[in-house]
């Protein structure tokens, strides 16, 4: 007998508005990401539209990639935009100091800022605070954005690009409490602040991502010394990343649920970074909270593999829980950037020669983009419990809180308004057992048809790899639903995404 589940979603109880950029990917010059897994060149045998790989701008278009960060990463604070402009034959290769090797600095702003147009998706560029200049990301700005006939606006239209960008997204640095130069919260806001001043006066309409801790006292003291000048900040960043559960693919069963259970730990930074953006801008400005990088990392990825590491049915279930969360958040997450999107960490695309691999991460986004711009409901979830969860160690305590014990279920759900259509993303975490769920609908709209997304395989390790591209692939199907209350049956160890179309 399958395990009872039961969900109440109310249809007049919002949350917020999903912002299509919390499923955005992030991009940066380690490993194979941008070499080759995004640039080959235009003399490459591989397909390619202008040097970008074809088969990975293709897959990302399907996806409906909302937004994208470059070019790092710790590689931004040591990044000079000046490099990676103009004709490719005169530009320097310089030394990646971070991640290694050389930089052979081809795919620079106009490469990026036609990756994205390729793909349909926003750019977000981070700056350079940790050694570079005001005056040099001022510059920057201007080269994007700037529509006159500036030095720096003539030198993007001699570069073949006479229309300004009109990049939105603007990072003041990356982790500068660590790689990004080891500031103190009190130092980086000085330099924020300095920054903010001068890039909001080249472009006003520039949305700016300040670079924020998942340490309270960071964020904390950051804000503080910013109080009185609440104006210059739109946005707050943290990071997060899953590891110490074992290995990518080798991984027991007890390392299966505490890397699940771990997502209480990012909606515990959320709920903090929150708190203090709140209470410094309340009744002043809506600060937006971007989780600019989040994923898995495990012991494989490490710098001499070019943090390479595979994906698993298991990397698809943490994606869907950690989307869902951000989705349960959505009156504050303005934005989300999963590192990284090809060949390193946990990334949609897997490259090799001129063949790609699609992860069963990528599948959980395109079954995730319905959400995209809907309205988020509250959703009351009465779940089987599969085990009580270690309490944190001494050494993590200060960053846990005591954990909920693991629930089979995890979901979320949002209405398109305009078309009647509701969108279920339930998650069954449980490794061995379905989930039989009464799903409920309270308001004035009745269910009327439906269709479920399934992804799951008989093994929570299974992959997709060059020697079997679809191990692991969604399965489309109908299913019988009507009036207020209907049963789905989630599979084991399954993502599944419901479309129900209400009268």
């Amino acid at each position: 007998m399958p395990s009872k589940g039961k969900v109440i979603i109310n249809l007049n109880q919002t949350i917020g508005t999903i912002n299509p950029a919390v499923y955005g990917h992030f991009i940066e010059h380690l490993g194979r990401c941008i070499y080759p897994g995004i640039w080959v060149g235009e003399n490459s045998e591989t397909p390619n539209d202008k040097g970008l790989r074809r088969d990975v701008v293709e897959a990302l278009g399907r996806i409906s990639l909302p937004v994208m960060r470059w070019p790092g990463g710790c590689f931004a604070d040591h990044y000079h935009w000046g490099d990676g402009v103009g004709p490719r034959g005169h530009r320097p290769v310089r030394v990646n100091i971070t991640w290694g090797g050389e930089e052979p600095n081809a795919f620079g702003t106009d490469e990026f800022l036609y990756f994205c147009s390729r793909v349909g998706a926003e750019p977000y560029i981070c700056l350079n605070v940790g050694s570079g200049s005001v005056s040099e990301a001022s510059s920057w700005v201007e080269y994007c954005n700037y529509a006159g006939s500036s030095s720096y606006a003539q030198l993007r239209a001699e570069h073949g690009v006479k229309k300004p960008h009109h990049v939105r997204y603007w990072g003041v640095g990356n982790e500068n409490w660590g790689c990004g130069g080891d500031f103190d919260p009190v130092y980086y806001a000085w330099e924020y602040r300095r920054y903010a001043c001068f890039l909001k006066r080249v472009d006003p309409s520039i949305q700016l991502i300040a670079c924020g801790h998942t340490t309270r006292d960071w964020n904390l003291r950051f804000m503080e010394c910013l109080k009185d000048h609440i104006h210059l900040v739109d946005h707050l960043s943290i990071h997060h990343y899953f590891g110490g559960h074992g290995g990518d693919i080798d991984f027991t069963d007890e390392q299966y649920y505490s890397l699940l259970g771990s997502v209480q730990d990012l909606e515990y930074q959320l709920q903090q970074a929150i708190a203090v953006v709140d209470f410094f801008a309340e009744g002043r400005k809506d600060i937006g909270i971007i989780v600019d990088e989040w994923g898995t990392w495990y012991p494989q990825a490490t710098v001499e593999k070019g943090l390479f590491q595979q994906n698993t049915v298991r990397d698809a279930i943490l994606a869907a829980s950690v989307l869902n969360l951000f989705n349960n958040y959505s009156r504050k997450v303005a934005m989300a950037n999963l590192a990284q999107t090809v060949n390193v960490l946990q990334s949609l695309i897997l490259t090799e020669g001129s063949q790609t691999v699609l992860t069963p991460t990528y599948h959980v986004f395109d079954m995730y983009k319905a959400h995209m711009g809907n309205t988020a409901l509250a959703v009351d979830v009465d779940s089987p419990t599969i085990m009580e969860l270690r309490p944190p160690t001494q050494r993590r305590a200060r960053a846990q809180r005591v954990k909920k014990p693991m629930q089979a279920l995890d979901i979320s759900a949002s209405l398109r308004r305009g078309e009647n259509q509701l969108v279920l993303t339930l998650v069954n975490q449980h490794l061995t057992e379905e989930v039989e769920t009464d799903i409920v609908l309270e308001g004035n709209l009745t269910v009327e048809k439906g269709e479920v997304t399934v992804l799951t395989a008989e093994n929570v390790r299974a992959h997709n790899d060059f020697n079997a591209f679809n191990r692991v692939k969604p399965k489309h199907e109908g299913i019988e639903v009507s009036g207020k209350t209907f049963t789905y049956t989630a599979p084991a160890h399954s993502v599944n995404t419901l479309v129900i179309r209400l009268k």
